[in-house]
C-alpha cells in the first residue's frame, strides 16, 4: 500500500495524534514506533515521504535515514527535540531534507509536508514523462532510445554510435525532409562525407527497423534530395 507520509517516532502520543491529523487533512499517513518497524513497513508499502525522529530508543535516526537513502530517493524530515547546530548538520549532511525542531505546530508541519509533496511528485511526473519519451515505437519495432536498442519480438538488436546519431536527429526533425547536406553537417559536422556513407547507416537502420527494408514504411527517400522519418506512415 502507498501513504504519502511515514512518521518514524518512538513517541507514540504525537506520532499518532500527528498521523490522525494528517489523514484528516486528506495527507494520507503511517506512523511506526521504531526502526525495526520502519523496516518492516518499507519492505511492504510505500511512502513519499518520511518524518524521523532522531532518538528511536535504541536506533538511531542519523542510521536509518543513511539505510533508507541507500535504497530510496524520498524527502526525508528530521523531526526532533534536539536542537544543537551539530545535529541539524548531521542530518542535513547525510541525506535529510528539513529539520524541525519540537514541539511543532500541526499547522505549519502539513504546509511544509504538503509543499514538499508537490515538488518531489512534479518532479516524479516529468521523470516518468521523460522515462516514456524514451520509447519509441514504429510498427512492430520498440526503439529504446535510453538504451540505444531497437527490440523486434524476442530480439533485440543494438544501434551503432552512428546509426543512433542519425535516428535522434531524423526523430526530432520527423514529418520533414533532411537533405544530405544536412546530415553530413549535424552527424559527422563536416561536408566531405561520401553519399554510400550515409546510405549505408540508413540501409542498416531500416534492417533494425522496418519489416521490410526494401519497401521502407518509416525511412523513406525523397530522390536527389535525401530522407524523411515518418512516425505513423
Amino acid at each position: 500500500m502507498h501513504y504519502s507520509v511515514l512518521i518514524i517516532d518512538d513517541e507514540k502520543e504525537l506520532s499518532e495524534y500527528t498521523s490522525r491529523y494528517f489523514n484528516m487533512s486528506g495527507v494520507s499517513a503511517y506512523y511506526v514506533l521504531d526502526a525495526g518497524a520502519a523496516r518492516d513497513f518499507l519492505e511492504k508499502n510505500s511512502c513519499s515521504l518520511v518524518l524521523l525522529d532522531i532518538n528511536l530508543g535504541d536506533d538511531s535516526g542519523f542510521e536509518l535515514c543513511q539505510e533508507i537513502r541507500r535504497t530510496r530517493d524520498i524527502p526525508i524530515f528530521f523531526i526532533s527535540a534536539r536542537a544543537a547546530e551539530d545535529d541539524m548538520l548531521l542530518a542535513l549532511s547525510i541525506g535529510g531534507d528539513d529539520y524541525i525542531c519540537k514541539p511543532y505546530s500541526l499547522g505549519v508541519l502539513l504546509a511544509k509536508v504538503k509543499a514538499e509533496l508537490k515538488r518531489y511528485e512534479a518532479a516524479n511526473a516529468g521523470a516518468r514523462e521523460k522515462e516514456d519519451s524514451d520509447i519509441v515505437n514504429m510498427g512492430d519495432a520498440r526503439i529504446d532510445l535510453k538504451k540505444a536498442v531497437v527490440s523486434k519480438g524476442d530480439k533485440e538488436y543494438p544501434l551503432k554510435a552512428t546509426e543512433y546519431k542519425i535516428l535522434v536527429y531524423m526523430l526530432r526533425h520527423s514529418e520533414r525532409v533532411i537533405p544530405k547536406e544536412e546530415f553530413f553537417k549535424q552527424i559527422w559536422d563536416t561536408e566531405f562525407v561520401g553519399d554510400v556513407t550515409l546510405n549505408v547507416h540508413i540501409r542498416h537502420l531500416r534492417e533494425k527497423i522496418e519489416d521490410d527494408p526494401g519497401n521502407p514504411k518509416f525511412i523513406k527517400t525523397v530522390w536527389g534530395v535525401g530522407f524523411m522519418l515518418e512516425k505513423e506512415p
